[in-house]
């Protein structure tokens, strides 16, 4: 059996759950389950975030296999519903909605008895200069101020452009939440995403919600995970098949990338883009073999791509991290001029799951 594999190491995602904590011990967590788990597999994360207080998601039917797999925490729709007739599904299954149009308003005023019965929460979206979602000031002081009157409980959102960086957006975001919260006290707030965890415990509110962090890559792109204290939660690697000796001149892979300058050994590896491993990489790539790190070499095709071993114990079978706990997912991603959320999610359905 082809053995690209993908392992989740469930107690690394506890203990960066616990890292959560930590760092925000009078927040509730809000864990960020969307998209499979940022491709880590929803039904093989949430046992290992059982002691979240909620879980976050982009759509309805992701609400819903968390129910259907037993788990009875809240659960945020961060985009709310795309339509009037999910409300009812939302409200029999105690799913909390974002709104951040006056549509989606009218269609919870709809469903108000209901709704509010239930006790849910009405995640209310601010619009402070992302420019995707929400209502802007004044607009979402009325709203939040209408529905709290109507008896809804509320909770002020919103999510940062840049908190993975020094940019003067940043301040105009923090000012435009805080001018909110003021105007519609009492009211709950939640505004920190994974890097706005660690760089403003000012703003931690009532709700935090975690999302890269969890899964043990890094939200910034100068701090490691090891600077964070995080751990990685998946293994993704694929085993040896074939073995090659070339000579000085000789070329690898498709294109002819690749010339050697020397005498070196090659071995052939099972993964590809077929699997969700990144083609193009403007800089040199690397795997690790028994902890040990050694270039890609040439272009990386569908199914296979081919290594350097040259001086290194590699015989037919050995396994090869792709990325993991010693080459780390972010430095995957730099290298191929991405992110590390969106190598984990892009992972097709062909590898192993273990």
């Amino acid at each position: 059996m082809r053995q690209a594999t993908v392992y989740i190491d469930r107690e690394a995602l506890q203990y960066n759950l616990n890292r959560v904590k930590q760092l925000a011990p009078t927040a509730q967590i809000v864990s960020m389950v969307k998209a499979n788990a940022y491709g880590h597999g929803v039904k093989d994360c949430l046992a290992a975030l059982g002691e979240t207080d909620a879980f976050g998601v982009a759509c309805l039917e992701e609400a819903l296999e968390i129910r259907e797999l037993g788990y009875q925490q809240p659960i945020t729709l961060i985009e709310g519903i795309f339509s009037e007739d999910e409300m009812q599904v939302v409200v029999e299954n105690n799913i909390e909605c974002v709104v951040h149009h006056q549509q989606q308003v009218d269609w919870l005023r709809r469903h108000k008895a209901a709704y509010i019965g239930k006790k849910l929460k009405v995640w209310v979206k601010l619009n402070s200069g992302m420019n995707r979602l929400g209502f802007k000031v004044p607009e979402i002081i009325e709203v939040i101020n209408s529905l709290k009157a109507e008896g809804f409980t509320c909770v002020l959102a919103m999510h940062f452009a840049n908190a993975d960086a020094d940019h003067p957006l940043n301040e105009q975001q923090k000012n435009q939440f805080l001018q909110v919260k003021e105007a519609c006290a009492p009211v709950m707030g939640s505004c920190c995403n994974s890097a706005a965890i660690y760089k403003w415990p000012e703003l931690h509110f009532d709700f935090v919600r975690p999302g890269i962090m969890l899964y043990g890559a890094s939200p910034f792109a100068d701090r490691s995970v090891h600077d964070l204290d995080l751990k990685p939660v998946m293994t993704f690697s694929a085993e040896i098949i074939a073995l090659n000796h070339i000579q000085a001149g000789e070329h690898v892979g498709y294109g002819s990338t690749f010339t050697s300058d020397q005498e070196m050994d090659l071995a052939i590896v099972s993964i590809g883009y077929g699997d969700g491993y990144p083609r193009a990489f403007p800089k040199q790539n690397y795997v690790a073999i028994h902890g040990q790190a050694t270039r890609v070499i040439g272009r990386v095709a569908m199914d296979m791509i081919a290594i350097d071993v040259t001086g290194m114990d590699a015989p037919l079978g050995t396994e090869v991290e792709l990325w993991g706990k010693n080459r780390l997912v972010d430095d995957v991603a730099e290298a191929n001029g991405t992110i590390g959320y969106e190598l984990l999610c892009r992972l097709s359905a062909r590898p192993l799951r273990k």
